[in-house]
C-alpha cells in the first residue's frame, strides 16, 4: 500500500534537511520537497540532490522570481505599502507565494498534509499557514518546530541528528546572522542586533548594498518609466519585471541605497530588530510617490495614504489572500490607471532625491501654480474660499470672546510677552 505524501517546503538549510528525515520516522510519509525560487541565487541542484539523498522521494524546483515581482512586489508597490514607515516588506511578500504554491503541489500529489520548518517565535509560521488556510482548509499543517515530536533544540543538535543517520550535513556559513533573501531584499537578524543599544556592524554584515560613506562621490541618476503605476523601463530601456529589478539592485546596491535598521512590532506580539537591503525597492518606491504626487487629485492622494498603511499590515500579517486586501487592491488598481510616465531620482552615498517627473495625466498645471496671475486663478480668489475655509474657527472665537473664555480673549495664557527692542 501507497504511503500517504507530506509536501515539504524546502529551502536546503540544516532545519528542513533535518526535517525530511523526521518526518519519515515520525509519521513514515512520503516526503515530497518543493524549492521555490523568489531570487535568492541559491544553487538549486545541489540543493535538489541533498533533498533526494537525505530521503525524499521526490524534489521540485519552481522559478517563481518573475510571478513574485509582477504579482506580489508590484502590488504592493502600487500601493506605497510600507510596514511601520520603513519596511519595504520583503519577506512579507513572499510569503503568501510560497504558502500558494505549496497547496498547488498538494493537490497535484494528492498530500495529505504541507510541513514547513518556520519557527514559533517568527511571523513566517503565521503567513505560511494562513496562505495555506485561504486555499486548503482540508489538509493538515506540520509546523516541526512546534510539533510534540520534534526534540532538537539547537543546531549542534540538528547536526548530531544528520551525522547520526549518514546524512549529508549542510555547510556552515560563514556568518551567524540569520537572513532571508529574495530578488526584493536581503534581511539580516541576530548577533549584535539583538541589543537595541548596539550600532549595526553593517561592513560586516551587508551583501548586495555599498556602505552609505564608501558609496561613490559622483553619485548617479535614474530614470523609471511608469504604465499604471508598474515599472516598464529603466533609463529609457524598456525590460521585463525581473530583468528590471535585477539590474535596479545593483545601481542601487553600489550607491548604498535601501537600508533599513528597525525595530518592529511582529504580528505574534513581540517586537523584533532588523536591517534590511531594499536597493531596487527602495528607489522604485521613491520613484512611484514622485508620480502619484502628480497624477493624483488631493482627496484621493489623502485616503490612499490611508489605504497603504492598512494595506501594509495586512501583507505584513499575512492576509494576502483575504477579501479585504483584494476590496483594499481594487481601489488601488483604479487610482493607478493615470500613474503613466517617468520619474528621475539622483542616488547619492545612501540618499535619493527627486530629479523631475512627467505624465501625461499629470494634474499639475503650470499657469495655475505660477505666482502669475492668470485667467484659471486670480489671487483676489483666495478671499472668499478663506472666509469661509475658516468660517469655524472665527464663530469659534467670537463666542470665546463673548463669553470671556478661551484662546481669543485679550488676555489669554496662550500669549507670550514677546521683546520690544
Amino acid at each position: 500500500m501507497a504511503k500517504e505524501k507530506v509536501i515539504l517546503a524546502y529551502s536546503g538549510g540544516l532545519d528542513t534537511t533535518v526535517i525530511i528525515p523526521w518526518l519519515k520516522e515520525n509519521y513514515d510519509y512520503d516526503v515530497i520537497a518543493i524549492c521555490i525560487d523568489v531570487g535568492q541565487g541559491d544553487d538549486w541542484e545541489a540543493i535538489k540532490s541533498r533533498a533526494l539523498k537525505t530521503g525524499a522521494s521526490a524534489c521540485y524546483v519552481v522559478d517563481a522570481r518573475k510571478e513574485y515581482i509582477e504579482e506580489y512586489c508590484w502590488p504592493a508597490l502600487k500601493a506605497n505599502a510600507i510596514y511601520e514607515d520603513e519596511y519595504l516588506l520583503g519577506t512579507s511578500t513572499a510569503r503568501p507565494l510560497i504558502g500558494k504554491i505549496l497547496v498547488e503541489y498538494a493537490r497535484q500529489e494528492n498530500a495529505v498534509a504541507i510541513c514547513h520548518g518556520a519557527t514559533g517565535k517568527g511571523n513566517d509560521q503565521v503567513r505560511f499557514e494562513l496562505a495555506i488556510k485561504a486555499f486548503a482548509p482540508d489538509i493538515k499543517v506540520i509546523a516541526a518546530w512546534r510539533d510534540a515530536k520534534w526534540t532538537l533544540d539547537s543546531r549542534e543538535a540538528e547536526i548530531e541528528y544528520l551525522e547520526k543517520r549518514g546524512l549529508e550535513v549542510p555547510a556552515k556559513k560563514d556568518q551567524s546572522y540569520s537572513r532571508d533573501e529574495n530578488i526584493w531584499h536581503l534581511s539580516h537578524e541576530g548577533l549584535e542586533l539583538e541589543k537595541v543599544e548596539n550600532e549595526p556592524n553593517y561592513r560586516h554584515m551587508l551583501q548586495n548594498t555599498t556602505v552609505p560613506e564608501d558609496a561613490p562621490e559622483n553619485g548617479e541618476y535614474v530614470q523609471i518609466d511608469f504604465v499604471k503605476g508598474i515599472p516598464v523601463a529603466l533609463n529609457g530601456k524598456k525590460m521585463d519585471a525581473l530583468e528590471l529589478l535585477t539590474e535596479l539592485n545593483k545601481i542601487g546596491g553600489r550607491n548604498g541605497i535601501g537600508l533599513v535598521d528597525i525595530c518592529e512590532n511582529r504580528c505574534v506580539g513581540m517586537k523584533s530588530r532588523g536591517v534590511y537591503e531594499t536597493p531596487g525597492g527602495a528607489i522604485l518606491y521613491f520613484a512611484h510617490r514622485m508620480m502619484d504626487h502628480i497624477c493624483l487629485d488631493r482627496d484621493t492622494y489623502h485616503y490612499k495614504q490611508e489605504v497603504a498603511i492598512k494595506v501594509a499590515e495586512l501583507i505584513y500579517d499575512g492576509k494576502w489572500f483575504t477579501t479585504l486586501f483584494d476590496s483594499l487592491m481594487a481601489f488601488v488598481d483604479k487610482t493607478q490607471e493615470t500613474v503613466t510616465g517617468w520619474a528621475k531620482v539622483f542616488l547619492y552615498k545612501g540618499q535619493i532625491r527627486g530629479a523631475g517627473s512627467s505624465s501625461k495625466y499629470s494634474l499639475y498645471n503650470e499657469s495655475i501654480a505660477s505666482f502669475k496671475t492668470g485667467d484659471l486663478y486670480d489671487h483676489k480668489d483666495a478671499q472668499g474660499f478663506i472666509t469661509l475655509f475658516g468660517l469655524p474657527l472665527k464663530v469659534r472665537a467670537m463666542m470665546e470672546q463673548e463669553v470671556g473664555e478661551g484662546q481669543a480673549i485679550k488676555e489669554s495664557k496662550s500669549f507670550k510677552t514677546r521683546p520690544t527692542e
